[in-house]
Parts: structure tokens; sequence; C-alpha cells
């Protein structure tokens, strides 16, 4: 009778402790991510708002970007690049995204607001239909690239035009990623002999009388691209690292 009630406390005692450490630690779920900590993941776009966006050098929306449900949907028109309104340094971004034949966007990450567009002071990460566009026979300017720096490794898989392909970029300290379908394309350290090498054989290295030299910012805004072709996103969400 004694091994039995002993076999029945335990697990009730063992889950109450749970339960109490979580109720201590100020979170309501034994669940990490349900807790919305620091390093929980936070959505950028919820399907309901733009409240996180503005213009690059704007406080308004830019025109040229459409909500529709869950996903935003760049327009075939002029429009501009959707800015966050937070700065980030250490960060993994996760989104989705699919282009329309020939669509070209990019998301820009560690921007600053100079005279310049975005891409004078940010990294991108190429969103591109390879197979249409002119920027898809590069492979540094190929979809999933640093653009213009280093091309996507031979583990890159591009799902067709109209199908959605699942993006990430993880940015910790000077160590940079981009993953594309699960997998990791591009691999890079800001700041090092190799990237600056690269920079000053880009078209980087021609930006006249820069306000900020590219390459060397830490923290910044995160720009999604509008192109003028369609191209359409989804899933964004961001954590803090």
């Amino acid at each position: 009778m004694k091994q039995r009630l002993q076999s029945i406390l335990l697990p009730t005692v063992a889950s109450l402790a749970i339960v109490a450490a979580s109720l201590t630690s100020g979170c309501k779920s034994t669940c990490d991510s349900c807790c919305g900590g620091a390093d929980a993941a936070t959505a950028l776009y919820d399907g309901k708002s733009l409240d996180a966006f503005r213009s690059y050098k704007s406080d308004k929306l830019p025109e040229g970007w459409a909500m529709e449900g869950d996903v935003l949907h760049v327009l075939p028109t002029k429009g501009g690049d959707l800015m966050t309104k937070e700065q980030f340094e250490d960060f993994e971004l996760s989104y989705e995204w699919k282009v329309s034949p020939g669509g070209n966007s990019g998301v820009i990450y560690k921007v600053l607001e100079t005279k310049g567009p975005a891409w004078h002071t940010g990294f991108e990460s190429q969103v591109l239909d390879d197979s249409a566009h002119g920027d898809g026979k590069n492979p540094k300017t190929s979809a999933g690239s640093l653009y213009a720096l280093i091309a996507p490794n031979a583990d890159k898989k591009l799902n067709p035009v109209g199908e959605w392909n699942a993006a990430k970029i993880i940015v910790q300290g000077a160590h940079g990623e981009h993953w594309l379908n699960g997998k990791k394309v591009v691999e890079y350290t800001q700041g090092s002999p190799e990237l600056a090498a690269l920079i000053a054989e880009s078209k980087f290295a021609k930006i006249k009388d820069p306000e900020v030299p590219f390459g060397s910012v830490k923290k910044g805004h995160i720009c999604f691209q509008a192109h003028g072709q369609e191209v359409w996103y989804r899933n964004l969400k961001i954590r803090r690292l």
C-alpha cells in the first residue's frame, strides 16, 4: 500500500514543482515560447495592422502595399520600402515569400536613414525569381544571397515561382546567416578582412560620399523592398537574441 501511494504522489509532486517554478518566474505557462519573454518571437505583421512599420525616411506607410488577410502583397506599382519602426542588433528574423514571374524584392537589415536609399547602409537577403530575372544569372545576386557579395552555397533549394519559400536571417554579434527552405545558404562575419575585400570589389564601394560606410552598421531597421513587381510576404516574425 505504501509503495502504491508513493507511485501516485511522486508524479503529482513533480508536476506541482514545475507549476510552482513557472509561477515564481512570472510565467503562467511551462512553455518558454508562450511566456512572451525576451527570447519569444514577435509577429511583425498580425494580419490586422501595420503598426510595426513605416516608410523609409517617412512616418507614413508606403504606397504599393496591400494587407490581404495574413499576407502582405507588394503591388506592381511604384511604392516604397516597408521599414520597421524599431531597430534591431542581435536577432532572428523568419518570414515566407513568393514572387510573380520575374519578381524582385529583398529584405535589407541593419539599415540607417541617410540621404541615400536603404541599401546604402544595410545588408540584403535577396528575394527573386532566379529563372526569369536578370539578377538570377549571377549567383551573388540570386535568391538567398548576401546581395552582390556572397552567393548561396550548394544546399540552396528554391521553390518554383508562385510557391512559398521559407527564409530566415540570423544576426548575432558580427556573425550573420541566411537560411532558405530549411538550409543555411550564406554565412559571413561582419568586419572581417574577407568581407571587407568583397565589399571593396562590389558596387557598394562606389557609393559617393557615404554618410555611413557600407557594412559598418551594427544596429538598424529592417526594410522589405518594393521594386514594382508583385511579391508576397507572410509569417513575419522576429526574435531578439
